[in-house]
């Protein structure tokens, strides 16, 4: 049993599986931008990029299940080539999608006309946004990419994204330093009352997301020797009353080569589930999996500190 393992244990608790509800797919380490935050190691030089015949498998499995979303993430998702594909046939099933989006890939060469696509098929965004000033943004995410996102957003919003119920737009918060984030409701009134007074510009909901310290993040942390402060942070932090919402209990997450993990962390660290080999979701059984224990190592205290972490953002009020 490690660390994490036997502190919920310490609390009476158990990490159990409940029904899936969510079926996050990875769908490669290809993206425009190079965050330093960024768990996945994404950038513009990678080329692990999820295949047309990889997506199909996921589809005929998707149909056999009556799971009803479907969560797209990268890297920049909208930079695989059968992004749209995806997504019709998803929607055409009568499922819900989610779009992961860092905002500035919607006003690239060659995905213009992406965010009409997304109103057309009615995709829920979930939008990178680590600040409404441009400082903290470009120090997280890169030169020019807060004038980038506030274009992106007013855009969105003039497509109905943010204004109208059938197009849910929500922000991502993520510390820009080895902390853990503020109060989400707080920061939301913050985020609405400034996005809106500066540039007019609306959303729903702000998720505030903590950084977990592997790949990129993890790699920062040692170079500026803050790897241990943080983790002592994170451990320290412990909120048993953010166990019950841990989104590895109801989400399966898959990989770019259709491997399955327990979280989209857990893939970045290469804790694929196995039943006596490797599994993929094609081989994957719902029944088993109910049967199967969570994988968890030291990065989880990153979901369960403060007031919880994930990818809906805080768990506990």
């Amino acid at each position: 049993m490690n660390h994490f393992d036997q502190t919920v244990a310490r609390h009476g608790l158990r990490l159990q599986r409940a029904d899936p509800e969510i079926l996050q797919v990875n769908v490669g380490k290809l993206c425009n931008l190079t965050c330093i935050h960024c768990h996945v190691n994404a950038g513009p030089k990678r080329r692990e990029i999820m295949t047309r015949e990889t997506v199909g498998r996921i589809l005929d499995w998707l149909r056999g299940t009556e799971i009803r979303t479907v969560d797209l993430t990268g890297g920049a998702p909208e930079m695989i080539p059968d992004f749209r594909h995806f997504v019709e046939e998803v929607r055409g099933m009568g499922r819900h999608v989610i779009d992961r989006c860092n905002l500035t890939i919607l006003l690239e060469d060659g995905h213009r006309g992406l965010a009409g696509f997304l109103r057309d098929h009615e995709v829920e965004i979930v939008a990178s946004m680590p600040c409404y000033s441009p400082d903290n943004v470009e120090e997280q995410r890169g030169e020019g990419v807060f004038d980038a996102s506030i274009a992106a957003l007013q855009l969105l919003n003039r497509l109905g994204y943010g204004r109208e119920e059938r197009l849910p737009l929500h922000l991502v918060y993520n510390p820009n330093g080895a902390f853990l984030p503020g109060d989400q409701a707080a920061l939301e009134a913050d985020y609405k009352r400034e996005l809106d007074r500066a540039f007019g510009i609306r959303f729903d909901r702000l998720f505030t997301i903590t950084n977990l310290p592997i790949a990129r993040f993890a790699a920062y942390l040692r170079h500026t020797r803050q790897y241990d402060e943080y983790m002592e942070v994170l451990v320290d932090g412990f909120n048993p009353a953010s166990v019950e919402g841990l989104m590895c209990r109801n989400t399966i997450s898959v990989g770019w080569r259709g491997e399955v993990y327990d979280c989209d962390f857990n893939q970045q660290l290469g804790m694929q589930l196995r039943n006596g080999k490797p599994m993929f979701l094609w081989d994957l059984d719902l029944e088993g999996l109910r049967r199967m224990p969570i994988q968890t190592a030291e990065h989880c205290f990153g979901c369960t500190a403060g007031a919880g972490s994930s990818c809906g953002g805080a768990l506990v009020e």
